[in-house]
């Protein structure tokens, strides 16, 4: 009899245990600026559901993303590192000990990625690298049309890739974002009670093609005529093109805004559930806004990252700096940190400190635990970047490397002389270049950009992509000769 008392404690133990791990859902949108939201200053885009979740947490107005594009920011989120490679990397090669999915399933998450991946297929597709639910992801870096059948563009083109799921499961009238968040929806739901689930849903919006839902462009274009831009100018020169200055886009407002309202479709689904409070909920973006083109053509641009410098592609505010709110009721009161750099390679670091009290050693990405539970503060911490695959023709920006420690962000163009100094507190659209007037912190910056380079800018950090198909492309190279 005592026996089978002991039993059922033990199993009723380990049920509860299960059920006080916090649920984990990543919102993670892709091509979306710092200022692309309602609450971040956007007179045109509303995102009232951001705007309130936002407000409910701990809102970092010097959050980062690792890098300025997509692929190497992603890559840089899941694992924790920094992206010097600019690739794909290799995450088949990662051990499962620094695996953050693998670690989650190991603790008894159910672990789900709906949308874009981008970051490799084979042994480095979502499901190899540990999650066990996937939807819409695959090697595509965006979706041929927003709407249905989604891998045809609207002049009957087949997509590049091809975005599983969503044109077997789409109907007519069926926008994708709609898609993906019932796909995360669905997959909360049929998660069991007595297990935690971490689930990313990382949007193929707003990145190019620009195409909102009728109703939502008509809306925005009303919107449109009531708002004064001044004197401010559609494009000025920038880089080796020009920058969009403004935010006057219906069709670019109506997608953001059809994010806003799926976001707020899962934060109710959460509520509904009652699983809102014991759920960390973090939102992001993986770079800036596409506001800048280069000197081949002129492009389409979405919008304006102002008053932040350039966009995507740029490593100026405006092309890494990205919007992030992460909210637990049950664990962190809601405030705004406009003190602490944080950066994407954080995330998961962050989560799994949050979620099971354990730590993944070996990479460069810290937990802020005690930065959100308001135990430290980081405002004097140093981070780095390095684009040597600029793409002056396209987006404008060149080679450079950076580094911001406090308050100063040093920018070192490659294969130049030339060297910008910031001071961020006082000047955050870039204007001023202090290089020259402070000298010493200039120094200062430079050295500690050499030590860094010094250090991560070496073979084993840079040929991280599957040595297999690296032999395979040798061999085939040997033909040729």
């Amino acid at each position: 009899m005592k026996k089978s008392i002991l039993f059922f404690t033990l199993c009723f133990s380990v049920l509860a245990f299960g059920q006080n791990k916090p649920n984990i859902l990543i919102i993670h949108t892709d091509d979306l600026g710092y200022h692309d939201l309602s609450f971040t200053g956007s007179q045109l885009y509303d995102t009232p559901s951001i705007d309130k979740l936002a407000k409910e947490a701990v809102s970092f107005t010097n959050a980062y993303s690792s890098y300025p594009r997509c692929t190497p920011s992603r890559y840089a989120m899941l694992t924790g590192t920094y992206p010097v490679n600019e690739n794909k990397g290799w995450l088949g090669g990662i051990p499962k000990e620094k695996n953050f999915i693998k670690q989650f399933n190991n603790a008894g998450y159910n672990t789900s990625y709906v949308g874009k991946w981008h970051i490799g297929n084979g042994d480095s597709a979502p499901d190899k690298f540990g999650f066990s639910h996937i939807y819409a992801a695959g090697e595509a870096g965006g979706i041929a049309s927003r709407h249905y059948p989604f891998n045809i563009t609207v002049k009957g083109k087949k997509g590049k890739y091809i975005v599983p799921n969503v044109q077997e499961d789409g109907k007519e009238g069926d926008y994708a974002s709609d898609l993906l968040t019932n796909a995360t929806i669905k997959f909360i739901k049929n998660t069991p009670k007595d297990k935690p689930f971490l689930a990313v849903l990382a949007y193929y919006a707003v990145h190019t093609p620009i195409e909102a839902k009728p109703k939502d462009e008509a809306r925005n274009k009303e919107q449109l005529k009531n708002i004064d831009f001044g004197n401010t100018p559609e494009y000025i020169k920038e880089g080796e093109g020009r920058r969009k200055m403004r935010q006057d886009d219906a069709a670019y407002a109506g997608m953001v805004e059809n994010v806003d309202e799926n976001v707020g479709r899962i934060l109710q689904t959460l509520k509904d559930l009652g699983i809102d409070e014991n759920t960390i909920i973090v939102f992001s973006s993986d770079h800036g806004g596409l506001s800048n083109d280069g000197n081949k053509n002129e492009r389409h641009l979405a919008t304006t990252n102002l008053p932040l410098k350039a966009g995507k592609g740029h490593l100026y505010e405006g092309g890494i700096r990205v919007p992030l709110f992460i909210k637990w009721t049950k664990e962190l009161k809601p405030k705004v940190d406009d003190k602490s750099i944080v950066i994407g390679m954080d995330i998961f670091p962050t989560l799994l400190d949050l979620a099971i009290d354990k730590k993944v050693d070996g990479i460069d990405g810290e937990s802020y635990a005690k930065v959100l539970k308001g135990k430290d503060c980081w405002e004097d911490r140093t981070v780095f970047w390095i684009s040597k695959k600029a793409r002056p023709h396209s987006t404008g920006d060149s080679k450079a490397a950076v580094v911001r420690s406090g308050d100063y962000k040093l920018m070192q163009f490659l294969g130049t002389d030339k060297v910008e100094v910031y001071n961020l507190i006082k000047d955050i659209g870039e204007e001023n270049d202090v290089s020259k007037s402070n000298p010493k912190k200039t120094a200062e910056l430079l050295t500690l950009l050499k030590d860094w380079k010094k250090a991560y800018l070496i073979p084993e950090k840079l040929k991280i992509t599957n040595p297999n198909k690296q032999k395979g492309k040798n061999n085939k190279n040997k033909k040729k000769k």
